[in-house]
């Protein structure tokens, strides 16, 4: 069992003597690492702490586990050797225009080389974005590639149909003030509902005005880049892209009552496509199981739906969720847009979504897009015609059909002839 030098009393954050502050604060938006300051989730060292939370959204749980069994010393600190980014990420002008960023740490990938002497010290600044090079093995591109709508090129795409990226892990890092400007609230507000809501386990978010960012206990985000990065910085490269959120019954096991795997496929079939044409492909994954509900949740709506009177029907698929959830949807894609701005996106050429929220959001947030492409039919499982139906009528994008040609105006052509 690992033992600590740790004292064994426990000493509460929530209420610092009067006129406390942190030796490092914080000064969000600012143009540089170091103006801005580092985030410091630790609780071993009170005075340096400067945030509300924990490192490791939803995994920060675990982590107590592992202290309290004795598997890990609660003092130790990472070591950060040779974990530096795979590939070049930013700066972008975005990471400092106000407000545009407010739910993650755009420095978060560069810790260990803006605040290298501070690490040195012992001081626990950890990474909340990592960059690593990945392959993505899909049987689903070995198709495509066999059907010849992608080529082996050898470098995006390979001859076993597997697909280079460039895959980063994204953190959650909340501005509260900009969190409740985005959700149109006030931060008093916000935080007050953040307290209640999660049964009071971060006190000081009704105790620390001066904390005013928060590591919520969620999932965070991965983003998969197809093609040359070092084009993010060329405005003119064309960018697909396609924003997804969790489903790990479809996108993992292939359950056919969504078209969640479908479509997330199709998306990255595209960006490879993309890719391969001298643009850039995005694929941005979002942990927001069951429209931000929770599997339980979402389970027990599949229930209702298939048990209700006459069977599942697109008529009351969002109602069903509502009866059960209290809500239609939880996502508010209000801080979506977020990574995009990380990225350095200014605008989307193709956007490989059909949710009129994701579109709506990205515009509101100032991003342009061009063209939007809707899965197509071909590719939507038999039992998930019931959702796509729904959702079309509720508002998701959806292709006008072609209109019926004008015969007067094309008899009145061939009588010119004459």
């Amino acid at each position: 069992m690992i033992r600590s030098n740790r004292p064994e009393h426990i000493r509460l954050t929530s209420h610092p003597e009067p006129g406390a502050k942190s030796r490092f604060p914080i000064k969000w938006g600012a143009p540089a690492a170091r103006e801005r300051g580092p985030i410091i989730g630790t609780v071993s060292h009170p005075q340096d702490r400067n945030v509300i939370g924990s490192h490791g959204g939803s995994y920060a749980v675990y982590r107590a586990l592992a202290v309290s069994s004795g598997a890990l010393d609660p003092i130790r600190r990472p070591d950060l050797t040779n974990t530096y980014p795979a590939a070049s990420i930013g700066p972008f002008a975005q990471w400092s225009e106000p407000n545009r960023i407010v739910s993650l740490d755009p420095w978060g990938h560069l810790v260990a080389e803006n605040f290298k002497a501070e690490i040195a010290e012992g001081i626990d600044i950890r990474p909340t974005i990592a960059v690593t090079r990945a392959r993505l093995d899909l049987p689903e591109m070995q198709s495509a590639l066999a059907a010849r709508r992608l080529i082996n090129d050898g470098s995006v795409v390979h001859e076993n149909g597997s697909i280079s990226v460039v895959k980063i892990a994204i953190d959650p890092v909340w501005y509260l003030p900009g969190i409740a400007q985005r959700f149109g609230t006030s931060e008093n507000a916000l935080r007050r509902a953040l307290f209640e809501q999660t049964a009071g386990m971060f006190p000081e978010l009704v105790t620390r005005p001066d904390l005013q960012v928060f590591l919520p206990p969620i999932g965070g985000t991965t983003i998969y880049l197809f093609g040359d990065i070092s084009k993010l910085t060329n405005p003119r490269t064309p960018i697909t892209c396609r924003v997804h959120d969790e489903c790990n019954g479809s996108d993992v096991f292939g359950s056919d009552i969504c078209t969640c795997r479908p479509y997330l496929v199709h998306g990255i079939e595209e960006c490879a496509r993309t890719a391969q044409t001298g643009g850039l492909g995005v694929i941005i994954y979002n942990r927001k199981e069951g429209r931000a509900l929770g599997e339980v949740t979402k389970f027990l709506v599949y229930n209702a739906r298939k048990r209700q009177e006459g069977g599942d029907a697109a008529a009351a698929y969002f109602e069903r969720t509502e009866c059960v959830a209290g809500v239609q949807d939880a996502r508010f894609q209000q801080l979506m847009p977020d990574a995009v701005h990380w990225l350095g996106i200014r605008r989307i050429d193709r956007f490989v979504s059909m949710s009129d929220m994701k579109y709506d959001a990205l515009i509101a947030q100032g991003v342009d897009i061009v063209e939007r492409i809707p899965i197509p039919d071909e590719l939507v499982p038999a039992d998930a015609h019931v959702e796509i139906a729904a959702k079309k009528a509720a508002g998701y994008y959806a292709p006008e059909p072609p209109k019926p040609k004008d015969l007067t105006k094309s008899i009145g052509r061939s009588l010119d002839k004459y």
